[in-house]
């Protein structure tokens, strides 16, 4: 049997890339499943399980969260029990990054209208000004599905300490980022049905969203 490898790119930050590992079909597993990585550190370095091996107790997973959705709705870490979702990070207002990134996002939504277990939450990083109104209206600017793709909005603080220490958002190689830097980052992570960290993409390139698609439909067949 021939085993096929897929080779993608990974932006790290806006000034700092690494190989992107997407998903293989491993040499340490004996039958012929997909399986994707686990990340667990801010470097994103791939963690490999080996067939049959469970999930070690103290992997990275995302911790409790609550936030506004742009309906005016609280989006929990229960909103997300038993679903795979991608968060990614962005400001209504952006003129930058954000709006390619918005616009490949829904293509994602789009390929996977029809699967209820899969959920995306962009949080706003200028929460003071994107308010459940500026949510609202960047809904209908990008053809949002509200029950589908939560544009979040709340403390600042509580958004930022998430995004750095449990996404590992805009990290930097060996920069160390403060609370009062400013978050601003093209990633989009992939997140599986227990809160772990299973991909990461450049989410400005139209490319990737089909890497996304396919490494959400492998989750989905996971066991």
């Amino acid at each position: 049997m021939k085993y096929i490898i897929l080779f993608g790119l990974l932006s790290i930050s806006q000034v700092a890339c690494v190989n992107r590992q997407p998903a293989v079909l491993s040499d340490v597993q004996t039958d012929s499943s997909l399986r994707l990585p686990y990340y667990t550190t801010a470097d994103f370095t791939p963690h490999w399980l080996k067939n049959n091996e469970e999930v070690p107790v103290e992997a990275h997973t995302i911790p409790e969260f609550s936030f506004t959705d742009q309906a005016g709705r609280i989006i929990s870490q229960q909103t997300t029990n038993d679903k795979i979702y991608l968060a990614n990070f962005f400001f209504t207002s952006c003129r930058g990054i954000c709006p390619k990134l918005s616009n490949n996002l829904k293509i994602v939504q789009d390929a996977l209208l029809k699967d209820e277990q899969v959920l995306i939450l962009s949080h706003s990083v200028m929460p003071e000004a994107d308010d459940v109104i500026a949510l609202q209206r960047y809904a209908k600017n990008y053809g949002v599905i509200n029950k589908r793709w939560h544009l979040l909005t709340g403390n600042k603080d509580s958004i930022y300490t998430i995004a750095r220490q449990s996404y590992f958002a805009d990290e930097d190689m060996g920069m160390q980022k403060t609370k009062d830097d400013f978050l601003h980052t093209e990633n989009i992570l992939l997140i599986d049905k227990h809160r772990h960290i299973r991909g990461i993409y450049k989410g400005t390139s139209q490319l990737e969203m089909q890497a996304i698609i396919e490494d959400i439909n492998i989750l989905v067949r996971e066991k």
